[in-house]
């Protein structure tokens, strides 16, 4: 009898530090890390490079059949590609991912992006983070975790990691940022942001990255 596979679905709004936590987390606990994210973000990226009326769902949509996102591990470490060409740094830029936040309120490409990421889940003991991975992606995760902190709180570790690459931006426009697509993303018509009931609130904001890692890899070792 082959062991069951584990899914791990963590959830939460932008700048709760998701990817990075859950990344660490599939380390330590021998999974394969899925950031959902990202998927959308290489189609925010390909619209916003195309020109796309980023207020148009049709316009979003009928440029789907143009654009092939892959995640793909590299010596371990997850790359994103856009029609062969890496973009895991471009795709963290602040104006792409406004152009993911309009992406991912468009049905069809939700639809496009369901089927690649539950195909991952059921070959791999998988940490999959996202808005909608335990309300709609992996509604039957052994696991489900709802990962959060105070918009503040959200706001200054996003605004320290994009000055630590360089990008010129001020902590007021990336805590309006970050309200706007806290906004965006729960009241969007398909799959908005809310917490699962059966999802455990892990609230980080007086934790500092160490002891989040620490809470998530608990979590999920209680539930298994």
């Amino acid at each position: 009898m082959p062991e069951k596979l584990i899914s791990a679905a963590i959830d939460g709004p932008v700048g709760a530090g998701k990817s990075s936590i859950a990344r660490t987390a599939a380390k330590r606990l021998g999974f394969i890390y899925v950031d959902t994210g990202a998927l959308y973000r290489a189609v925010g990226l390909y619209c916003h490079r195309s020109g796309a009326d980023m207020s148009s769902p049709a316009d979003i949509a009928s440029r789907l059949p143009e654009i092939k996102p892959e995640i793909r591990l590299c010596d371990g470490v997850q790359h994103i590609y856009l029609n062969g060409e890496d973009v895991s740094e471009e795709i963290r830029l602040p104006e792409i991912s406004m152009a993911a936040s309009a992406v991912s309120a468009v049905p069809e490409v939700r639809t496009a992006l369901l089927d690649m990421q539950r195909k991952i889940a059921a070959e791999n003991n998988v940490i999959m983070d996202g808005r909608d991975i335990g309300t709609v992606v992996l509604p039957d995760a052994q696991v489900k975790i709802f990962l959060t902190a105070a918009p503040e709180i959200r706001a200054k570790r996003r605004y320290d990691e994009l000055c630590a690459k360089g990008v010129q931006t001020t902590f007021e426009e990336v805590l309006a940022d970050l309200n706007k697509r806290d906004y965006d993303d729960s009241h969007r018509a398909v799959a908005p942001l809310k917490q699962a009931e059966d999802a455990v609130l892990a609230d980080t904001s007086g934790l500092d990255f160490e002891q989040s890692c620490e809470l998530v890899c608990r979590i999920i070792k209680e539930k298994l």
